[in-house]
């Protein structure tokens, strides 16, 4: 892939944004694109990697798992979100697993380079330490939902951070939602939370429109 085009990928990822002309034509030399298939992992838990990832399209799944294998699922990731920072900071195993979802596009940047772009870029520094308080937060939020809210209000913060609101103001969950997926994200069993998407559809919190989107009404918020 030419530099050229590297550089017109780099300027769709927010981390990079500051970067002078420069930095951006030295970087745009340095990452490589990488695809990956629907189920393939991009890093995997206790394992180190020399890369930054940052996703171009596609969506991607970040877990955790015990010796037991059990999962808990603790983000998605979508275009514009990086992984792989935090082993590259301090050098140690992956604290979790990230898969693809769908096929997902990356750009790739090595531990040099990524190292040099936060000594030579203040701003590249101030966005990448933002982006780290705000996972650590989102971990605060998931600690103190799974301790002080039953699986109702676990349930009904697992959506509202699913959705999104479109251009008439409805509250959304586009894609068909997990059963399964939802109970590793809460802590709680498949049959558990599908007993509760049901009482929750049945009592008018939530409403599954003939398109498969999954519509959420405001009085939703008072559960989670």
């Amino acid at each position: 892939m030419s530099i050229v085009t590297n550089l017109d990928l780099l300027r769709r990822v927010p981390l990079f944004s500051r970067l002078t002309a420069p930095q951006a034509e030295a970087l745009g030399g340095a990452v490589n694109k990488r695809r990956f298939k629907r189920g393939e992992p991009l890093v995997l838990q206790g394992q180190k990697s020399d890369a930054l990832y940052l996703l171009l399209t596609g969506r991607a799944r970040v877990s955790a798992a015990d010796a037991r294998g059990r999962e808990v699922i603790l983000a998605t990731l979508v275009p514009g979100d990086y992984l792989g920072e935090m082993s590259l900071i301090d050098n140690e195993p992956h604290s979790a697993s990230v898969h693809a979802l769908v096929q997902t596009d990356v750009l790739e940047l090595g531990r040099a380079e990524f190292v040099r772009c936060l000594a030579e870029n203040a701003s590249m520094s101030l966005v990448v330490m933002r982006g780290l308080v705000k996972r650590l937060r989102h971990a605060d939020r998931k600690i103190e939902s799974l301790a002080l809210l039953d699986v109702y209000g676990r349930v009904a913060h697992a959506l509202l951070d699913l959705a999104e609101t479109d251009a008439n103001g409805q509250t959304l969950i586009r894609e068909k939602i997990s059963r399964q997926e939802m109970a590793k994200t809460i802590g709680a069993s498949r049959e558990m939370v599908s007993r509760v998407m049901k009482d929750l559809e049945t009592r008018g919190f939530i409403e599954t429109l003939p398109s498969g989107a999954t519509a959420l009404r405001s009085r939703l918020q008072s559960l989670g």
